[in-house]
């Protein structure tokens, strides 16, 4: 099996920023609260942005309607992520 790591800090492959994509993350922040990929030296952010693309994504069409962007579930997994993130530093 092939693996293609995106964030070598997380160990984070292409396969999983990509099945956090099709699960509705659509920015690197987005990808970086599902997975913590982009948090620590950062070298991975433009692969990510890359990954991403300017495809069609729900939530950057509900920004640009000026509706919020994260349900209530989403918002509170990062919460836990970033409280995750606090405890670590």
């Amino acid at each position: 099996m092939n693996r293609v790591y995106v964030c070598s800090c997380f160990g984070v492959t292409e396969k999983q920023v990509k099945e956090h994509a099709d699960a509705g993350a659509c920015t690197p922040r987005q990808i970086a609260s599902a997975c913590k990929a982009g948090t620590d030296c950062g070298s991975c952010v433009r692969r990510i942005q890359a990954i991403l693309g300017r495809g069609n994504c729900p939530r950057r069409e509900l920004v640009d309607q000026g509706m919020p962007a994260l349900t209530a579930e989403m918002t509170a997994e990062t919460a836990d992520t970033v409280v995750e993130l606090g405890e670590a530093a």
